[in-house]
């Protein structure tokens, strides 16, 4: 089994503090932080085409760094979104300056995918979710942070993926019926703690995708999830709908494995009059991501 890549979670880099009787602040005083996401940790095997680290603007899946503070008794003192497509002239993506009173801190940074309509909330180092129908690939990293009698501090990140993924790939060509392609998944859910990147809820959800691919030609679709443990087992339903909504093809491939950070692709036939009673077979070894038949 081929092992997932995980880089260093976050490395915090502290500017020089003055020891002079002057430098030192009271409590209401406000110090002057920059936060740098100087990378996102992805693997190089399981998702393919992408480095060992990245910078977080040449990284095409992430189009949003949430970042968030939160004191000792779990009270949120500074929390903001950062959109790749809405950066003000000059600023960096990835590079966010603020000002935090001196005291000890929990800092929370989530990357992850964004479109229009998608809802994202982060509440707590605990409990994050999305509160839409999709999942978007997600990197996070949590950090106590401590905030003394200093000039400036500079806090760098490295984020790591925490979502499965799966992918749907047909081995027969798309019908002009066909509108949508609908996965359901029996576990795993859409929220998740922080500081885990496990699933806050294990009860599972449904994901509708267009997928690439038009009619005649075979498609993919993309889903992603968050597991309860970093490998877990489940059922995946694969429908196909007409552009009503109405269920054109239906089946259900039973304990297919997924695990975090990696992919499982399941192949077979979505659209021909046999596909319904083709029969599948499950390929349980780990590979450069799972492979699964159906």
């Amino acid at each position: 089994m081929k092992k997932q890549i995980f880089l260093a979670g976050l490395t915090l880099l502290f500017a020089a503090c003055s020891t002079n009787d002057d430098s030192i602040h009271t409590d209401d005083t406000l110090i002057p932080v920059t936060v740098r996401v100087s990378d996102f940790s992805v693997s190089q095997d399981e998702f393919p085409g992408t480095r060992a680290t990245t910078a977080p603007a040449s990284y095409e899946g992430i189009d949003a760094i949430t970042l968030a503070f939160y004191t000792e008794d779990g009270t949120e003192q500074y929390k903001t979104t950062q959109l790749k497509s809405n950066l003000p002239s000059g600023k960096t993506f990835g590079e966010i300056e603020l000002s935090l009173p001196i005291g000890s801190y929990t800092m929370v940074v989530i990357g992850r995918g964004h479109f229009s309509g998608d809802i994202f909330t982060l509440e707590s180092p605990a409990s994050a979710f999305y509160d839409c129908e999709h999942v978007r690939e997600t990197f996070t990293c949590t950090q106590d942070v401590k905030i003394g009698n200093c000039d400036a501090v500079e806090l760098s990140a490295t984020l790591n993926r925490i979502v499965a993924q799966v992918t749907v790939v047909s081995t027969d060509t798309k019908t002009p019926n066909v509108a949508r392609i609908r996965t359901t998944f029996s576990a795993g859910g859409k929220s998740f703690n922080p500081s885990t990147g496990l699933a806050l809820d294990n009860t599972g959800f449904s994901n509708t995708v267009y997928g690439e691919g038009n009619t005649g030609e075979t498609t993919s679709a993309i889903d992603f999830l968050f597991l309860a443990s970093d490998e877990q087992i489940m059922d995946v339903t694969i429908e196909t709908l007409d552009a009503d909504g109405a269920v054109l093809f239906s089946k259900t491939v039973n304990d297919v494995p997924l695990r975090r950070n990696s992919i499982t692709t399941l192949t077979g036939a979505m659209y021909s009059p046999a596909a319904a009673t083709a029969t599948f077979t499950l390929n349980t070894d780990w590979l450069p991501g799972n492979s699964v038949n159906f």
